[in-house]
């Protein structure tokens, strides 16, 4: 064998595969350069936002950003209307309520805004039929029963649909006593705001509010149709038995306590009569009609009802009046210039309900539709009414949302806070 050729050949071959071997080597580190870049523009695709890209602090191996963690954590917008969203005293419920509303039926949604007297036979199949948002109870409720009987009754009707009713009556002490007048249900009657503060100023007043509010508790009454905030010092005025007689400061120091207590022991207040009754007539048996200057109401009667506003209140009923510095034209229940000053002037949030709608003060100002429908564009929540004028009334507002004389969003919103306030009491 030929060494020279041997050689040769090994030495060609050793070439060979070093040229073989070569190019792969350079694709590997292609390769290996191109994963990298690879990686480097995956992780730069989930970096922060650029200042933190750029912070020396933040390494691929760190954990998602902050930005990133929070925004997950943000809770969801609420469904119902923006506009609606008032960080009111209820609004911590409006979610729910708007869920609840939202697969409700329209019937079941006026019902909801109707605060009726209660029929002599069983009212329960009353509430049931008309969807009912609560009762209120008068003197004759009460009559011959004693504490296991009433609570029994206000039991049965509270419960007597799916959506819990509030059950009402006014008990404010003096002239208007539904509760204590009864010997079954307490051994004395509520004396008058004016005599507990003759007797023993804000102590006597604390005391009564507290008493008060135990025993409508206990009977399973879950709204007082007040206190009175009206200031009246002329004793020929129709309201002066009825008010603390004293003057806007103390008459609001008066309002704030006693919304304090009650709300505080489980009883919800409805302020009253806004926009403050001075010194006019009886509304019961025909208008009454106040000249009085704006300035006047905002140095003395709005104070009060601020007062008890300021203090949480749940509810301001809203009188028959005729103001005429605020409205001339319409009782101040039916009128939207009226309820915007108190909601927007006076910052109130919670329900705003009429005075009884079947009061002689108010046939003669609502043309052709009923007062419930003008109740209800006035911006009412709740109308109170007599359980005679109940069908014509559900049936009048339906009426006036199908002819699209009622938006629907107005009985919408109404239902909401109704709803959102039955919440805030756990009574659903």
């Amino acid at each position: 064998m030929d060494i020279r050729k041997v050689s040769k050949t090994l030495i060609s071959a050793v070439l060979a595969a070093i040229l073989i071997i070569a190019p792969t080597g350079c694709d590997s580190v292609k390769s290996e350069k191109s994963r990298s870049e690879s990686t480097s523009r995956s992780v730069s695709s989930k970096a922060p936002p650029s200042s933190k890209a750029e912070s020396s602090l933040w390494h691929p191996s760190s954990s998602a950003p902050a930005s990133v963690e929070e925004s997950s954590d943000t809770p969801p917008a609420p469904s119902y209307p923006a506009e609606w969203d008032d960080s009111g005293i209820f609004s911590a419920y409006y979610e729910k309520a708007y869920k609840l509303m939202s697969n409700m039926t329209l019937d079941e949604k006026i019902g909801q805004m109707m605060l009726s007297s209660c029929p002599d036979d069983f009212g329960g199949d009353i509430a049931r039929k008309y969807h009912l948002g609560g009762y209120l109870l008068f003197g004759k409720d009460f009559l011959k029963k004693d504490k296991n009987e009433v609570v029994n009754d206000i039991s049965i009707l509270a419960n007597s649909q799916d959506i819990p009713m509030v059950i009402a009556a006014d008990e404010e002490g003096g002239d208007v006593v539904r509760i204590s007048s009864k010997p079954f249900l307490s051994d004395h009657e509520f004396q008058s705001p004016r005599q507990l503060y003759s007797e023993g100023k804000m102590k006597s007043i604390e005391a009564d509010a507290l008493e008060k509010a135990e025993l409508m508790r206990s009977l399973g009454v879950t709204i007082n149709l007040a206190p009175v905030c009206d200031i009246s010092t002329d004793p020929y005025d129709f309201m002066y038995s009825r008010s603390l007689g004293q003057n806007a400061k103390i008459t609001s120091e008066f309002v704030k306590s006693v919304t304090k207590i009650s709300q505080d022991n489980g009883v919800s207040v409805a302020l009253k009569h806004f926009p403050g009754y001075g010194n006019n007539s009886d509304t019961h048996t025909g208008i009454a009609i106040d000249k009085r200057e704006m300035s006047e109401f905002e140095k003395k009667d709005f104070l009060p009802f601020k007062a008890g506003i300021d203090e949480g209140a749940h509810m301001v009923l809203v009188s028959h009046n005729i103001v005429n510095c605020m409205d001339d034209s319409m009782p101040a229940s039916l009128s939207p210039k009226v309820i915007n000053i108190l909601r927007e002037k006076l910052g109130f949030t919670g329900i705003v309900v009429t005075d009884d709608l079947s009061m002689q003060a108010i046939g003669n100002y609502t043309g052709k539709y009923t007062p419930a429908v003008h109740a209800v564009l006035a911006g009412n929540d709740m109308l109170t009414i007599s359980e005679n004028m109940l069908e014509e009334s559900i049936s009048s507002i339906k009426k006036a949302v199908e002819e699209k004389v009622i938006d629907q969003k107005i009985i919408d919103r109404s239902v909401m806070r109704i709803l959102a306030w039955k919440y805030s009491k756990n009574m659903m």
